[in-house]
């Protein structure tokens, strides 16, 4: 089944050239039929790139979805056309009367700050207290993840000596967990960031559980117990490229900066990398549409009670 964008988001062209069903507006208006309803709040300031990366995992599935986003109103980005974001974005004041089956939260580049400094930190917080009431599922990536997860539980971040940047190894820790069925025993996905929330921080919270981890990059998903909270402190969206061009970025501003681990072949920058995570990250993302959002969200999504 497709997700249902805008006709003339640029996400749509790159989709279809890609052979993923992608549903415009005019033919979804004539389905009978309510499709899931997921908000996405990008905080990247590659919005066009991140938009695509997400949109494609959330296509590949057999439910159809609509897709609106949301961008903070406090820190307009200054990356992406100012045209773009007035065509293709609202803010919280837009939706503060809708509800949605599921919200995805991005990473975004402030993980050194603490998180009370960050310029949009407060509207942050307004926005995760009103998915309390108004959305079912949160699915939160990379900073993304250790912002909610500190906001919710209290988890704090730590920062790390030199940046983890790398494509690594992850046991599964929970088989049984719906969110990695069908995931392989050793599940690889990239990492780039300068901080970590740390295991035992969250196994000695009650109501979290640990999901995946790292022996190199730590850990990777968690979950709330009652099922309304995913943290992946990973990029399981990312392109084949993506790191190589962060990599490619780091450099050209002068940063001493190492080598993405695991990634290129032979540790060699000049050769292309392979993916080797992209069946994992569709898997993830589907298993959280599908057993969590799904399955699980009222009919009549106007039902849906506080997020706790």
């Amino acid at each position: 089944m497709p997700i249902r964008i805008p006709d003339t988001l640029p996400a749509t062209g790159i989709l279809e050239n890609e052979n993923i069903f992608v549903m415009t507006e005019h033919r979804a208006i004539h389905q009978d039929i309510r499709p899931l309803r997921v908000l996405i709040l990008n905080l990247m300031p590659t919005k066009i790139e991140t938009e695509t990366q997400i949109l494609r995992k959330l296509s590949n599935t057999p439910l159809q979805i609509e897709i609106e986003l949301l961008q903070t109103a406090s820190h307009v980005g200054t990356h992406v056309p100012a045209e773009h974001l007035q065509s293709f974005y609202v803010s919280l004041d837009d939706i503060r009367n809708k509800r949605y089956d599921g919200m995805i939260i991005t990473g975004a580049p402030v993980e050194k700050m603490e998180f009370e400094d960050v310029d949009y930190w407060p509207e942050f917080c307004e926005i995760m207290e009103w998915a309390k009431t108004n959305v079912f599922s949160t699915f939160y990536i990379c900073w993304g993840a250790q912002a909610g997860i500190y906001y919710h539980y209290g988890v704090p971040k730590y920062m790390l000596d030199k940046k983890l940047s790398g494509v690594f190894e992850h046991r599964i820790l929970k088989p049984t967990s719906p969110l990695v069925r069908g995931l392989d025993d050793v599940v690889y996905a990239p990492h780039s960031r300068n901080t970590e929330v740390r295991a035992e921080d969250i196994v000695a919270k009650q109501d979290l559980e640990l999901i995946a981890v790292s022996d190199e990059a730590g850990v990777f998903i968690a979950k709330s117990t009652n099922s309304r909270h995913f943290f992946v402190f990973g990029h399981p969206e990312y392109d084949t490229d993506t790191l190589a061009k962060e990599y490619e970025r780091d450099i050209n501003k002068g940063l001493d900066i190492e080598v993405p681990a695991h990634y290129f072949p032979d540790d060699d920058p000049t050769k292309k990398p392979i993916s080797n995570w992209r069946a994992a990250a569709q898997l993830i993302y589907t298993n959280w549409l599908n057993y969590y959002v799904y399955q699980a969200t009222p009919y009549d999504i106007d039902t849906i009670s506080e997020n706790r």
